[in-house]
């Protein structure tokens, strides 16, 4: 049995003046990280929080949010990662759903306040409540099924929902994790995802039982990630697929040196092999390696490793092996596996599959049944056990009785050389019930013409998957706080008049 209070108990035991944590210009080792989370263990008892009540935390990457995600599991309650872009809507939903007790946050509260009992700001606020606490003991009556998170959904398909994540879930899929993607103790860890989401934080555990070190990202920028990188000599760093195309874009442009990087691993949405390719090139000492996964699978369950030497293998396209302890089937809607090669839904059962949604049991029923979770992506297995996706079933287009698989026509089009960013989804039509459509961002200094992508298209893929049309637009396409890509506000002004829509 393991909880959070173990791995920083094991660091602060093994290594207890290696550096653990790189904020900006402060810095601390492994004795003290272990310190002020029992500082922050402390606090919270004080303010009369009891086991299994939840602490949200709303704040840019650092040190302070590492603290509160080991620390507040490993004091018995829940950590409540608030996603940073959400609306003040979506924010009040998630605090006033989880019946949150307090907010740790960085930014003014402004309506948020009233939603909770304590708001605590970062980092003043913080600092002078562990300054006054007393140390509490970590991991005291907490066991490996308590709640350790609640992870409130991007909403990219549907409304928020809190996915329950106990500590056996997010341990077990750490050693997962370092199962297929080992670490060692001299490995820097640049954490430029987003701490909010569950596989930007995946790493902290991995990285503190390791006794390596992490270098904090506050907010994604490629120019500043690559000066970390520089700087702190970064052997490894996780991102989504628009994190890593854009530091390959500003490595190409104004190169960093960045070959102490051993690793570069991203996930979250499909890759185009064209943004692989464009990777590799920037930063070559790098392995390159896929996860998919989701919030609520803790969220990994495949791993494709070495990708670089598969830019031109078939093997491109996939995401991966099962991580060792999960076991993936497809799936038709009746609870048949299908064989290899047939599209079907992929179905995850594993130590790291969720407890289910918070206070929400007809969502939790209709993703997890007999212990497998339902993902809601459809895709293959060959019959070497590669997973293959294809969409999420809700991205899927149905035009005149053909199924366009959105990512397929996305690979095509970040083919042209002057696509950035792409995003393909389905449009109402008389005629097909759907077409096919676009939005590209140009390269920078790129002029795009969407009669000629749409050719360069036609050459590529079949006819019917080629986009009916293209809109071309010079801000970055919108995304969600893990980043990605939002397609329902893309859609959106397609179907406002429909009775029907896909979003």
């Amino acid at each position: 049995m393991h909880t959070f209070a173990d791995p920083i108990k094991y660091a602060a035991s093994m290594a207890p003046t290696k550096t653990a944590v790189i904020d900006g210009t402060e810095s601390i080792d492994y004795a003290e990280l272990h310190r002020r989370c029992r500082l922050l263990a402390g606090s919270l008892q004080a303010l009369g929080l009891a086991k299994g009540e939840r602490v949200a935390i709303l704040a840019n990457n650092g040190q302070r949010y590492i603290e509160t995600y080991i620390g507040v599991p490993a004091a018995g309650l829940v950590v409540v990662p608030l996603n940073t872009r959400h609306a003040m809507a979506e924010l009040k939903y998630a605090l006033e759903d989880s019946q949150t007790k307090v907010l740790l946050i960085d930014r003014d509260p402004g309506e948020l306040a009233d939603c909770v009992d304590h708001v605590i700001m970062i980092p003043d606020a913080y600092d002078t409540m562990l300054n006054e606490a007393t140390e509490a003991e970590l991991g005291v009556n907490v066991e490996e099924n308590d709640l350790a998170g609640l992870f409130y959904t991007g909403g990219t398909t549907g409304k928020s929902k809190g996915v329950m994540l106990s500590h056996r879930n997010l341990i077990a899929n750490t050693f997962h994790y370092l199962a297929c993607v080992p670490q060692r103790e001299d490995d820097v860890m640049l954490v430029m995802a987003p701490l909010f989401h569950a596989a930007g934080s995946l790493g902290v555990i991995g990285n503190i039982w390791t006794l390596g070190t992490q270098v904090t990202l506050a907010v994604f920028d490629p120019r500043t990630a690559l000066d970390l990188i520089a700087e702190h000599g970064v052997t490894e760093s996780l991102g989504v697929p628009t994190m890593l195309a854009a530091i390959a874009e500003e490595q190409h442009v104004r190169p960093r040196k960045t070959d102490t990087l051993k690793m570069l691993a991203h996930g979250g949405s499909p890759i185009a092999t064209e943004i692989l390719r464009r990777t590799h090139s920037a930063f070559p000492t790098a392995e390159l390696v896929e996860v998919y996964g989701a919030t609520e699978l803790s969220p990994l369950c495949t791993v494709l490793s070495n990708e670089q030497d598969l830019i031109d293998s078939p093997l491109a396209r996939s995401c991966g092996r099962p991580v060792l302890g999960n076991k993936i089937d497809i799936l038709d809607p009746h609870g048949s596996v299908l064989a290899a090669g047939e599209i079907g839904e992929v179905v995850v059962r594993g130590p790291n599959v969720m407890q289910g949604y918070w206070n929400k049991p007809e969502q939790t029923a209709a993703v997890l049944k007999d212990g497998a979770y339902w993902t809601g992506d459809l895709g293959y297995m060959d019959d070497q056990g590669y997973v293959f996706l294809v969409d999420r079933s809700k991205d899927m287009i149905v035009t005149g009785g053909e199924n366009v698989y959105c990512t397929e026509v996305e690979e095509a089009l970040y083919q042209h050389p002057a696509v950035l960013e792409a995003a393909v989804f389905g449009v109402p039509d008389d005629k097909w019930g759907e077409a096919v459509w676009a939005v590209i961002v140009p390269r920078e200094g790129n002029k795009i013409d969407p009669i000629q992508v749409i050719e360069f298209c036609r050459e590529r893929i079949a006819g019917y998957k080629v986009p009916k049309g293209i809109d071309v637009q010079l801000d970055p396409l919108p995304k969600s706080g893990p980043g990605k890509v939002l397609k329902r506000e893309l859609r959106a002004p397609y179907w406002k008049s429909q009775e029907r829509s896909v979003n």
